[in-house]
């Protein structure tokens, strides 16, 4: 990103820097405070449009928004406490003891699994809202139990039950995975990505930059920040100030957010920006999981193309190798310098591409998925629609691989094949709706 360039009013010559007092800067500072208040004014009315719109107006909207947002559920007293304490102690006692948020997730789950059996105490958090099948989110968290898991059923939004939990644990790491996912969703419910995203991380950070010992921060940003960036393979120095989707900004936003609270508190701070991950337990809402369940039913799938035939490729990456980098940024992180929410030094920032470096046309993966179902898919070609969706993705893991020796191993045929075994065991041959 390209520096600020300071302009410098001081006088080329020596000498002393008179102000003259003039009507024009008496004139100058009144255009100044009404051009303040007017874009205060325009940013709350932004807010209570937002958050406080009458059934009235957006009832449709607030109602979703009241369907999609899990109030947290009763917690407390010995019994849940013990709970807690006992998914959260790690097999030795220097060991590593993990929040992640978002447990119930796609990543959250293989993370929090992969955490688990190597000895580390991890304990869950997530609110189980239904933007895809909550279903799918609690057969998660059953197969979490089993291993020894704990998920708390709570927003992150919840600052009272967080505060609450670091006073039972002294985390040493928080794994923050929770987020309103998905590209074409913020068009239809923009509030939820405010709420999650932005309102949601600085509720985490707050907690954490307010407790003793603070917890080294892992979180999961995306490849979306890479917006409408045209020079590949994606860099972590490359411009991010483009983003093509209300997602895209929302983790964006989460970036600048975390170098604040670095900068301030101390806190220390990894960001993980996901290519396309992909492999059992996935996102319903993700192309490889509807494009199996539509070829099974025998529907259409859309295959989008770019301006004058233009090929739309991903650079999709199996969920074992961004749990290999995940384990690997928690791993190499270091601790956090502040103390009573106080800088005390300087300390860690980063931000790290989790990729596979081999982006694969979308129509590929359709005719790998027609191989691996035996069954012909039904091509629908499209236009790339201007809802969020970008061309291409490309991840260059150098700094990754520098860090910590990330290094991405399962190819796409690979993988799908993996993801094809538990679909078709999970779902059993399109029988069971996937939703």
């Amino acid at each position: 990103m390209s520096q600020m360039k300071h302009i410098d009013n001081t006088p080329s010559t020596p000498g002393k820097f008179k102000i003259e007092k003039s009507p024009y800067n008496r004139l100058r500072l009144q255009f100044s405070l009404a051009k303040i208040i007017f874009w205060s004014l325009v940013f709350v009315g932004l807010i209570f449009v937002f958050f406080y719109r009458s059934p009235s107006s957006s009832s449709h909207v607030s109602s979703d928004l009241f369907r999609r947002s899990l109030r947290t559920s009763s917690y407390g007293g010995p019994a849940w406490e013990k709970k807690i304490k006992a998914s959260a102690k790690p097999r030795s006692s220097n060991g590593m003891c993990v929040l992640v948020t978002g447990a119930a997730g796609f990543v959250g789950t293989h993370v929090s699994a992969a955490l688990k059996r190597r000895g580390n105490g991890v304990l869950g958090l997530d609110n189980f809202n239904d933007y895809y099948d909550p279903s799918l989110k609690r057969a998660r968290q059953e197969l979490l139990e089993r291993s020894g898991v704990y998920i708390v059923e709570a927003d992150i939004n919840d600052a009272t039950l967080l505060k609450k939990l670091f006073e039972i644990v002294a985390f040493t790491h928080v794994m923050h995975l929770a987020a309103q996912a998905g590209v074409r969703y913020a068009m239809e419910n923009p509030s939820s990505y405010v709420h999650s995203n932005i309102a949601g991380l600085v509720n985490m950070l707050e907690v954490c930059k307010s407790v003793n010992p603070q917890p080294s921060i892992v979180w999961a940003s995306s490849s979306s920040v890479y917006g409408l960036n045209t020079k590949v393979p994606f860099s972590e120095r490359d411009r991010t100030d483009q983003p093509a989707s209300l997602y895209a900004a929302t983790k964006k936003a989460g970036e600048e957010i975390a170098h604040t609270y670095n900068h301030i508190y101390g806190l220390s701070i990894t960001g993980l920006r996901f290519f396309t991950v992909y492999g059992p337990w996935g996102r319903p809402d993700m192309a490889y999981f509807f494009f199996t369940r539509d070829i099974l039913k025998g529907k259409s799938i859309p295959i989008f193309e770019a301006a004058n035939h233009g090929t739309v490729a991903r650079d999709f990456t199996y969920i074992d190798d961004i749990v290999k980098g995940c384990l690997g940024a928690l791993d190499t992180a270091k601790k956090s310098t502040g103390s009573d929410g106080k800088k005390k030094g300087p300390a860690q920032l980063r931000v790290f591409n989790l990729g596979n470096t081999s982006p694969v046309p979308v129509s590929d993966l359709v005719s790998i998925l027609e191989k691996l179902l035996k069954v012909k898919a039904k091509r629908l070609i499209m236009k790339l629609p201007r809802n969020g969706d970008v061309q291409f993705t490309h991840a260059n893991i150098s700094l990754a691989q520098k860090e910590f020796g990330y290094k991405p191993t399962t190819d796409l045929q690979t993988g799908l094949k993996k993801f094809v075994r538990w679909y078709l065991s999970y779902y059993g041959n399109g029988k069971k709706s996937a939703q």
